[in-house]
């Protein structure tokens, strides 16, 4: 029988998540065998290609623990037999006492499902995002004396407590994350089993992101592009202040893609300005839409901040997307952003919450033809040297291969 892999996930599928399920076709494409659990039900009425590609069989988990009751009673009673269930209730409760909230609890009752159904033929758990998915891997694991791993991104590593963090990296049988600046963080805490926490770019599909457009300068109106969700940490409320800056000539028009919690509030807030028809604020939309927009666009923003609890941007996938279709970058040096921008050589960086000095630099590329062309094709050049996703997707393979032997292809 193959061994399989249990990906815990915290929604699937995701628009917003594009690059976990790219990782897991292209982890299937490698011969490993992969079942999803997640944490949630999808929200989104729209999915991507790559999701049609991925093969796995998806099991939600109890989304709310009181939705389900008779399921969670049932995996009580299994997982209280479990060899490790009382080592796993010792670390839930410690973790309670430090972090008394429903959330936490509902963690706990996520994973004895998962410890109860997950078959025996799924012999390692690997969670997506070190905060919640990582918990209710941990307790798993713990209950059913698998070993377990993480992905950590953006939001998991700079929001949760050093303690919790540090405690998860011990526990873990290995950890891999997509920025130097996370990798460099997270091994100054701790060290999984297996060694330190190792840098898996995510990287993109070039070939999927390679429309040939002509970004020779012409005349006329400046089409100035945004890819994110509307959260506040993509600042885009201050985007459109940026904007409302700009000089009169060249014209330009700015369109935004995507979904979050304050699109209703920025698209009020578009509609207060000078010129609310320059403004078209789209929703969620699939992604070949975003490559659509991409290739009509002339400039691509992004004005990514950095927020009180610490949450932040990695490596926003977007700017990978919109740097390999030749487009022209302004985006703020939040986040990890510049380990993928350099100032001036493959795009412009301002600083965070910068609202004229962000407008400056969109002016200046509006004005300025062929340093368009010039940050255009050297962001391109790096994107294509740097982030192959099929590059990153053989490491990956190679890191699941040499530390989780019997599922290795």
């Amino acid at each position: 029988m193959t061994a399989r892999l249990g990906f815990v996930l915290k929604g699937y599928p995701r628009l917003s998540e594009t690059f976990i399920a790219a990782e897991i076709a292209n982890l299937e494409a490698r011969g490993f065998a992969i079942d999803i659990y997640s944490l949630r039900h999808p929200t989104d009425t729209k999915t991507h290609p790559v999701h049609g590609k991925i093969k796995a069989a998806v099991t939600y988990l109890p989304e709310y623990l009181h939705d389900e009751p008779g399921r969670v009673l049932g995996a009580w009673q299994k997982a209280r037999e479990l060899p490790g269930y009382k080592a796993a209730r010792a670390v839930f409760t410690r973790d309670l006492a430090r972090d008394a909230t429903r959330n936490r609890v509902r963690r706990f009752g996520q994973a004895m499902v998962l410890a109860a159904e997950a078959p025996k033929d799924v012999t390692h758990f690997h969670a997506h995002f070190l905060h919640t998915p990582s918990s209710v891997a941990r307790y798993a694991a713990m209950m059913t004396g698998r070993g377990w791993s993480f992905s950590a991104h953006a939001k998991d590593i700079w929001t949760i407590a050093d303690w919790e963090k540090a405690e998860k990296l011990a526990d873990a049988r290995f950890g891999v994350t997509c920025t130097r600046a996370g990798v460099d963080h997270l091994n100054a805490l701790g060290t999984p089993q297996d060694g330190p926490v190792q840098l898996i770019y995510h990287g993109i599909d070039l070939e999927r992101f390679n429309q040939q457009t002509d970004r020779t300068p012409a005349p006329g109106t400046i089409r100035l592009v945004s890819v994110g969700r509307a959260v506040a940490k993509k600042g885009y409320d201050g985007l459109i202040g940026s904007l409302e800056a700009l000089p009169a000539t060249p014209p330009w028009t700015f369109e935004h893609i995507g979904g979050g919690p304050l699109l209703n509030e920025l698209k009020a807030r578009a509609a207060r300005t000078v010129h609310p028809e320059r403004f078209l604020l789209r929703g969620a939309r699939p992604q070949g839409d975003v490559i659509d927009l991409l290739a009509q666009g002339d400039i691509f923003l992004l004005t990514s901040e950095n927020q009180p609890d610490g949450d932040r941007d990695g490596i926003p996938n977007v700017l990978l997307e919109a740097m390999a279709m030749g487009l022209p970058v302004v985006a703020s040096d939040a986040g990890a952003i510049a380990e993928l921008v350099t100032h001036d050589e493959t795009g412009l960086l301002v600083p965070p919450g910068d609202r004229a000095g962000f407008a400056a630099a969109v002016a200046r590329l509006m004005r300025e033809g062929e340093t368009r062309a010039r940050l255009g094709a050297a962001g391109q050049k790096a994107v294509r040297a740097r982030f192959d996703m099929r590059r990153w997707a053989d490491e990956l393979a190679q890191v699941f291969t040499e530390r989780v032997p019997e599922t290795a292809r």
